[in-house]
């Protein structure tokens, strides 16, 4: 016998005997005459046929019924109440309401079944309990299990800590460590664990999927196989059968993915036709993608208008590591950033750059609203750096914003080269009046010595 089992006996016994006789009820002695039926020594209770048919030394044990409690020799603290209840058992503090309740158990200790073949087959499983009609009928070594209600746990042979509430609540199972609860919640499950159902037909028909958590008639109704998914809401994640680590929160949310993986659902009918991988709805529907990857989709972000009285462009933006969404201005201070050299020549790229009009497909833009804009494709050739690339690696858009530094850095050369010709315009000007005013100089003497020569002699005017 377990050491902790023959301290609780021994406890128990000593308390319950002392008591018995400080009440003066001890079981040698009878308060009323003639006694009442069924007395025997060491405090145990027999009525019906062959009821502790082969009690030896066990004490308190309580037999009504046809053969209950027909096997106990040692046994105590025993309850069988039914036909065949505890019919071989040989253990301690089990309790059995119930016709061929706990029928076959032998040295499971604590179990409590209530209910017709409840708990009929345990043998050594201990800590159980069974309420209702054959619920853990078939449990024979499985320990810690919880069933309420009519076939909850019908199947469980070797499973522990399982945990069922409703009718034919994991009915099916074998596994380990899963809780449900709900009128066939986990119904089909078999060797799936650490799974949690709540609501009417929750993973109904998980069979080995194993870390999943449903709450929600019908949520993840139909996994299978799938693991690590949560589903919390009416019809969530409804369809899904193999899909792994997949979280889907509302109503229908995920409602129509089948094998998709790492997909995550956020609100009313959330990515209701996703199918594929690894994308994240947040309060948006989503239809007619069901091969869409790696996508995100946030409802009400393209709603807001911006205002820029204050002087300050605040953007959301989201970091390409990976992925996370922020609100910030632009970031500019060298605090970020290394390496910084001026652009120099690197911004005549730009003077090979095709710019074009062009309107998006419909499918993108039901307007079809003309733009005009680069192509990334044609800029890549020019300058791959300028062109921000998908998950293939394909151009998928161009980065305008270093477009934009180039753009500036030529015009700032353009403007730098204008004003050193400006500056050598002026000073050649003033080079040209200087000259003039020598040479007006030079033709006064001219006219004197011509004059005195009586010769003819250029005009000023004609040096003006």
């Amino acid at each position: 016998m377990k050491p902790l089992i023959q301290l609780r006996k021994a406890t128990e016994v000593f308390v319950v005997a002392l008591g018995l006789t400080y009440f003066g009820l001890s079981p040698v002695v009878h308060a009323v005459n003639p006694p009442p039926d069924g007395g025997y020594p060491g405090g145990n209770t027999a009525e019906g046929q062959n009821a502790l048919l082969n009690l030896g030394s066990g004490t308190y044990n309580t037999a009504v019924g046809y053969f209950s409690l027909a096997s106990i020799i040692e046994g105590n603290f025993c309850t069988g109440v039914g036909v065949g209840a505890l019919l071989v058992n040989a253990a301690d503090y089990n309790t059995a309401t119930g016709a061929g309740a706990l029928l076959s158990n032998t040295t499971g200790n604590a179990n409590m079944a209530n209910g017709t073949f409840a708990l009929m087959s345990n043998t050594t499983g201990e800590s159980n309990t069974a309420v209702g009609t054959e619920a853990l009928k078939a449990n024979t070594i499985g320990n810690a299990n919880t069933a309420t209600g009519d076939a909850a746990l019908f199947s469980n042979i070797t499973g522990g800590d399982n945990t069922a509430v409703g009718t034919a609540a994991l009915f099916f199972n074998t596994g380990s460590r899963n809780t449900a609860i709900g009128r066939a919640a986990l119904f089909s499950n078999t060797f799936g664990a650490n799974n949690t159902a709540t609501g009417y037909a929750a993973l109904q028909n998980n069979t080995s999927g194993p870390n999943n958590t449903a709450t929600g008639h019908g949520a993840l109704e139909s996994n299978t196989t799938g693991s690590s998914n949560t589903a919390v809401g009416f019809l969530a994640l409804l369809h899904n059968t193999t899909g792994v680590n997949n979280t889907a929160g509302g109503f229908g949310s995920l409602i129509n993915n089948i094998s998709g993986d790492a997909n995550t659902a956020l609100g009313w009918n959330a990515g209701v036709d996703v199918t594929g991988s690894g994308n994240v709805c947040i309060g948006q529907g989503v239809s007619g993608e069901a091969d869409v990857n790696s996508t995100t989709w946030i409802r009400n972000v393209n709603t807001l208008t911006q205002n820029f009285s204050a002087g300050v462009n605040d953007y959301v933006t989201v970091r390409l590591s990976d992925g996370r969404l922020g609100h910030t201005a632009v970031v500019s201070s060298q605090r970020y950033k290394q390496d910084i050299k001026p652009l120099a020549a690197a911004s005549e790229a730009l003077y090979a750059l095709n710019p074009v009009s062009f309107r998006f497909k419909k499918e993108y833009d039901e307007a079809q609203a003309l733009g005009f804009g680069l192509i990334a494709e044609e800029v890549e050739k020019v300058e791959p750096a300028l062109v921000y690339r998908n998950q293939k690696g394909q151009a998928e858009s161009v980065r305008y914003e270093m477009v934009n530094a180039m753009l500036l850095n030529e015009f700032l050369k353009e403007h730098r080269k204008n004003e050193e010709q400006g500056a050598t315009i002026a000073r050649q000007q003033e080079e040209i009046r200087a000259l003039r005013a020598e040479l007006r100089v030079q033709a006064s003497q001219i006219q004197k010595v011509s004059a005195q020569l009586g010769a003819a002699s250029p005009s000023l005017a004609d040096l003006n």
